[in-house]
C-alpha cells in the first residue's frame, strides 16, 4: 500500500450539513487545523469546534451575499500547491500561505432547486461558484490533497484520521468523483439554460452511475454493467426477493413496466423477449393477470409479468404456478408477497413509476437517436377523434374492445396486429417483415377465439391481402392508422365483408 500522507490543515465549506459537527470533532480530535465559512463555520464554532473564518485568514470579507468569500489567492494557493515542488512550497511560504492537506466541499442544490419549480432568479442563487473551483483545484492536486465531494465519503476520511491520512490511491479515487461531480453539476445548469432550445437543442449531456455488474449480457459472452440516470424507471425499481436481475430481464422488465401502464384500467403485460404474449385489462388485477395469461400460456412460460396496480393475494396465487422470472408492480399486499417469496428465483420488483420522460434515447454506432415519447396521448388515440369507414355502428361493448386493442398493439413490435376480446389480447402477431405474416400470426395464435374479436394494426394496411386474413378468420371490427395509398382497396374489403374499419391517423411503430 502506498504512503499514507497526514492530514494537518483542512478547509470545510459545505451546503449540507449532515454529520458536520462528526466530522468536525474528529478533524479537532485529530489536531487538525480548520478553517471555514460562514454557516457552516458557525455551526462548527457553535459546537465548540476550534474554527478560523476564511475572512479572517484572508483579510476579506464575505461581500455580494456570500456570492465572493473563497475565491482568494490565499485559499487557491494553499490549494494548488504541490507539496511535492519545493519551488512552490518557497513560493507559499514567502508569502505567509500555509498548504492545505485536506478539502471539504459540498455544493448549492442546484439540481432539487430547479426540480421545486423555483423562480429563474432563485435558480440562478444556486448556480456554485466557489465550490466547484475549489473542488476541481484540489481534485487536480490530488498528489498532494485529498478533496470530499460528498457526505457518502465521511466515513472514509473517519478510517483516513485512524489510519494517519490517505493513500495516493484514495484520493486519486476521490478527485475522479469530484470532476465527474463537477461535470453533472456544470451539465446540468447548461441544460437548464439552454432549455428555450425546446427538447432537441443543440448539445444534450448526462450522466449514468453504475448501479450493477450483471453476470452477462444478451448472451453469456457479452459483459454487462446497469447505469442509472436522474430519471425514473426499471433501474430504480426496489428489488423485494430473489436472483439478481439479468440484462435481458431488465430490457423486459422495462417493455412489461411500459405496456402495463399504457392503461388506465387494472391492467398485467407478460412479456417474452420484448414483446406480449400477453395484455389484459379487467375489473381487478387479479381478473386483470389471469385474462393476459390466457392469451398465450405456452410463451408466457418463463417471462415477465408488470402490474399496474397493487398486486393481491388472489393474483399471486395463480401467479406462483406458472414459472416467472421477474414481477413488477407498484405494491404487494402482505399475503401476496409471503406467496410470491416462496418461489426461491422469482424476480420481485417494486415501482412507483407511473409515466416515462418526454424523450426517447436509442444507441447507435456513432451517435444517439432521440425522440420524444411514443405516448398514448396523441389526438389520433382517442377513439372520439377516429373516422369510422365502413360497416354499420358499434357496440360500446366492441369499441370499448377496439380502444383496448389500440392501446396494446403500441407494445407489440412492428409489424404489429393484435386481436382482443372482452379487454384481453388473443392473439399477437408481432416482429414480421410484412403485415400479412403478423396477421396470420396473430390469428394463428388466436385460433377459434379470433371469431368475434377485434383487431388493431400499429399502421396501415399496404394492401387488402392482411385485412383480409383477419376476415377470413372472424374479427368483427378492425382500428388502424390509415393512409396508404390504397385506403380505398383496404375499404372496399372491409366493406365487402361488412366489418366495421375506423382509421386513427396516428401510427405506434415499435421497432426495438
Amino acid at each position: 500500500m502506498s504512503e499514507r500522507k497526514t492530514i494537518r490543515r483542512a478547509l470545510v465549506s459545505v451546503y449540507d450539513k449532515s454529520r458536520l459537527v462528526e466530522i468536525g470533532n474528529a478533524l479537532q480530535a485529530a489536531g487538525v487545523e480548520i478553517l471555514s465559512t460562514g454557516s457552516t463555520c458557525k455551526t462548527l464554532l457553535d459546537n465548540g469546534i476550534k474554527v478560523t473564518e476564511v475572512s479572517e485568514y484572508t483579510g476579506f470579507p464575505e461581500i455580494m451575499g456570500g456570492r465572493v468569500k473563497t475565491l482568494h489567492p490565499r485559499i487557491h494557493s494553499g490549494i494548488l500547491a504541490d507539496q511535492n515542488n519545493p519551488d512552490h512550497l518557497e513560493k507559499i511560504a514567502e508569502l505567509d500561505i500555509a498548504p492545505f492537506d485536506l478539502v471539504i466541499i459540498n455544493l448549492y442544490p442546484f439540481a432539487a432547486t430547479i426540480a421545486s419549480g423555483a423562480d429563474y432568479a432563485e435558480c440562478i442563487e444556486q448556480i456554485d461558484i466557489g465550490g466547484p473551483s475549489m473542488l476541481r483545484g484540489a481534485a487536480k492536486n490530488h498528489g498532494s490533497v485529498a478533496v470530499l465531494s460528498s457526505t457518502d465519503q465521511y466515513d472514509q476520511l473517519l478510517a483516513a484520521l485512524k489510519n494517519g491520512g490517505f493513500t495516493l490511491a484514495e484520493r486519486k479515487k476521490l478527485a475522479i468523483e469530484v470532476f465527474r461531480t463537477t461535470a453533472e453539476y456544470d451539465a446540468t445548469i447548461a441544460m437548464w439554460l439552454n432549455q428555450e432550445e425546446g427538447f432537441f437543442p443543440e448539445w444534450i449531456a448526462g450522466v449514468w452511475r453504475k448501479r450493477a455488474t450483471l453476470r452477462y449480457g444478451e448472451n453469456p459472452h457479452q459483459a454487462g454493467v446497469v447505469y442509472a440516470s436522474n430519471f425514473p424507471g426499471i433501474v430504480s425499481a426496489t428489488q423485494l426477493h430473489g436472483k439478481e436481475m439479468s440484462f435481458n430481464n431488465y430490457t423486459d422488465a422495462d417493455a412489461a413496466l411500459r405496456a402495463a401502464y399504457d392503461h388506465k384500467e387494472p391492467a398485467v403485460a407478460i412479456i417474452k423477449h420484448a414483446n406480449p404474449c400477453g395484455i389484459a385489462i379487467g375489473k381487478d388485477i387479479a381478473s386483470a393477470y389471469i385474462a393476459a395469461h390466457q392469451c398465450d400460456p405456452v410463451s408466457a412460460f418463463g417471462g415477465v409479468v408488470a402490474a399496474n396496480r397493487t398486486v393481491t393475494k388472489e393474483m399471486a396465487l395463480p401467479l406462483s404456478e406458472i414459472f416467472t422470472e421477474v414481477i413488477v408492480a407498484p405494491g404487494y399486499e402482505d399475503e401476496a408477497l409471503e406467496i410470491l417469496k416462496q418461489k426461491a428465483n422469482i424476480r420481485i420488483l417494486s415501482t412507483e413509476l407511473s409515466s416515462y420522460g418526454p424523450l426517447e434515447p436509442r444507441s447507435i454506432s456513432g451517435g444517439l437517436l432521440v425522440q420524444t415519447a411514443d405516448l398514448i396521448n396523441a389526438e389520433g388515440d382517442n377513439p372520439k377523434n377516429w373516422k369510422q369507414v365502413s360497416g354499420d355502428l358499434v357496440t360500446s361493448e366492441i369499441l370499448a374492445d377496439l380502444e383496448f386493442a389500440w392501446r396494446a398493439v403500441r407494445a407489440v413490435k412492428s409489424n404489429a396486429i393484435l386481436l382482443a376480446k372482452n379487454g384481453a389480447a388473443v392473439g399477437v402477431g408481432m416482429g414480421q417483415v410484412n403485415r400479412v405474416d403478423s396477421a396470420k400470426l396473430s390469428v394463428a395464435r388466436a385460433g377459434d377465439r379470433a371469431r368475434g374479436s377485434v383487431a388493431a394494426s400499429d399502421a396501415f394496411f399496404p394492401f387488402a391481402d392482411g385485412l383480409e386474413i383477419l376476415i377470413n378468420s372472424g374479427i368483427t371490427a378492425v382500428v388502424s392508422p390509415g393512409g396508404s395509398m390504397r385506403d380505398e382497396e383496404v375499404i372496399a374489403a372491409a366493406k365487402a365483408a361488412n366489418i366495421a374499419l375506423f382509421f386513427t391517423g396516428t401510427r405506434h411503430f415499435s421497432h426495438s
